[in-house]
């Protein structure tokens, strides 16, 4: 793993920024930074306070490139270490989890909270983890297989029928969902310790902290918007996507129905043929029955 330093003023940030746009590479949210471009073989990270840094397995040459982009002579730190961070929580100790079919009609609710340190987070860059939602399934299918092969993790699977009885006793969408999160938490602290957690933000973060039992009450717990640009968030996302594919192809060679993802006509035209073929009384063991879709069928 190579890492690349510099220390920039504010003046030079827009044609830093410039320089990866050309590349045409992802960008996400950075704590205390500016952003994260993510490209194929490479992460770059730009600071609030002028710090910046590039990682990968090999950054000599992007670097070579910026440099003269940004008109500077030399290459000024070029290091074989990983370099941990106060700022950058990229390769720390920590449990990423995150959600899937959340605002899927049809299917279950996936919660899946994914462990990583600095070597796990190395091979999870080199994998190409990234959020699943910039993934198609049979990618994420294949990641998940790695993913779960190489890291303490936890899948929390709430099938439709069970997902509505939840929801009758939460009566609130964030409760269950912190609910899942912090069981997926603890089950994974079962077979690693660790101190920190992180999850994608869905609502107060004391949800989750309530909902935590013994093994979660001392782990420091943040909620982070586009909590899919940490690699453990992002490697929980693809697990639990995965798995919520898995399922609803389940319940399709069940009922022989094809169950569309989302919310669309497609899925309330699917959902009326449900109901005329199986009754509105089953529809709880393949929907969640609070969305306002059901009130067409």
């Amino acid at each position: 793993m190579n890492i690349y330093t510099n220390k920039f003023h504010s003046q030079e940030f827009e044609k830093i920024e410039d320089f990866f746009k050309i590349l045409k590479v992802d960008f996400s949210d950075l704590q205390y930074g500016r952003w994260r471009a993510i490209g194929k073989d490479f992460n770059a990270c730009l600071y609030n306070t002028g710090k910046f840094v590039i990682q990968g397995k090999d950054v000599s040459v992007i670097a070579q490139n910026f440099e003269k982009y940004m008109n500077i002579s030399t290459i000024s730190t070029l290091t074989q270490t990983l370099q941990d961070s106060k700022n950058d929580l990229y390769f720390r100790e920590y449990i990423g989890t995150d959600e899937s079919g959340k605002g899927d009609f049809f299917g279950p609710l996936v919660i899946a909270g994914v462990y990583t340190n600095d070597l796990l987070s190395k091979q999870f860059i080199e994998l190409g983890i990234k959020d699943s939602k910039k993934l198609d399934d049979k990618t994420i299918t294949k990641l998940s297989a790695h993913i779960r092969n190489s890291a303490p993790h936890s899948i929390v699977v709430i099938m439709p029928e069970k997902y509505n009885e939840l929801y009758f006793s939460f009566k609130n969408l964030n409760k269950l969902l912190a609910w899942g999160h912090a069981r997926a938490i603890e089950n994974v602290l079962n077979k690693q310790n660790c101190a920190y957690a992180i999850s994608d933000k869905f609502g107060d973060e004391s949800l989750i902290k309530n909902a935590l039992l013994k093994n979660g009450q001392s782990i420091t717990l943040e909620q982070r918007t586009k909590g899919e640009s940490y690699i453990a968030v992002a490697a929980a996302s693809i697990i639990a996507r995965a798995e919520f594919v898995k399922r609803c192809d389940e319940l399709k060679h069940k009922y022989s129905i094809d169950f569309p993802k989302g919310v669309s006509d497609k899925v309330i035209q699917t959902g009326q043929n449900f109901v005329e073929k199986f009754g509105r009384e089953n529809l709880k063991y393949v929907a969640k029955m609070h969305f306002k879709t059901i009130n067409v069928l």
